[in-house]
């Protein structure tokens, strides 16, 4: 049986994972997505390394553990209908805590490899000033030459990209292409490349966002 629900909105009602302090009342919300065949729960083992105790958190789980089927650089069409729910699953998160008071640059989207790519996505998708946006090895989703005419500005919003390179499903360009575009949308960016690291997170990336994080949560 495959994974994947038939449903039009496959990501709506599944898990959502939570720890800190409500959002209300933390220094900053940090909504974590996961990788292909990983879990809300590992995703948000993070916490720990980031040194984030002090932030709330909320980590998605998705459907079959996978937020859309085939490749990121695959058609648009080819991951429907289940880009589309995980792109409303990130957006209803963001509207809700906006809806209770939490301003939006104490907002702070991160994500590792698919949970990346739909992390920038849903910041390119709905732009404004966020606390940070963190994507490990991941990109803007679809194929090469998709139109990246999104409206909107970050409003300088600072923005982490670490990739290894080569990587096996995230291409360097498409990285590039990322921080080129968030660039362009008024974001602050920061891009570091890793030769020859596996497809996995990095000391360096670690201490980078939670930098980027400890910066964030000691303002208020």
């Amino acid at each position: 049986m495959s994974p994947f629900t038939t449903a039009a909105d496959p990501h709506a009602n599944q898990p959502l994972l939570t720890a800190g302090p409500a959002p209300e009342v933390a220094p900053a919300t940090i909504i974590l997505l996961h990788g292909r065949g990983a879990s809300a729960e590992s995703i948000l083992s993070l916490i720990d390394p980031l040194e984030a105790h002090d932030c709330a958190a909320l980590a998605p789980q998705a459907s079959g553990h996978t937020w859309y089927p085939h490749s990121f650089l695959a058609h648009l069409d080819a991951n429907q209908p289940f880009l589309n729910s995980a792109l409303a699953r990130v957006r209803t998160l963001i509207d809700n805590l906006l809806a209770r008071g939490v301003p939006s640059e104490r907002i702070i989207l991160l994500g590792f490899s698919q949970g990346a790519c739909l992390a920038s996505e849903s910041a390119a998708r709905n732009p404004r000033r966020y606390g940070t946006v963190i994507a490990f090895t991941g990109g803007l989703i679809g194929p090469p030459g998709t139109p990246r005419d999104y409206a909107g500005s970050f409003e300088n919003t600072p923005v982490f990209l670490g990739a290894s390179d080569p990587d096996p499903h995230v291409p360097f360009a498409r990285v590039q292409e990322t921080a080129d575009t968030f660039s362009r949308m008024g974001a602050r960016v920061e891009l570091r490349r890793y030769p020859g690291l596996p497809h996995t997170i990095n000391e360096d990336e670690i201490a980078a966002a939670s930098k980027l994080i400890r910066r964030i949560a000691s303002t208020k």
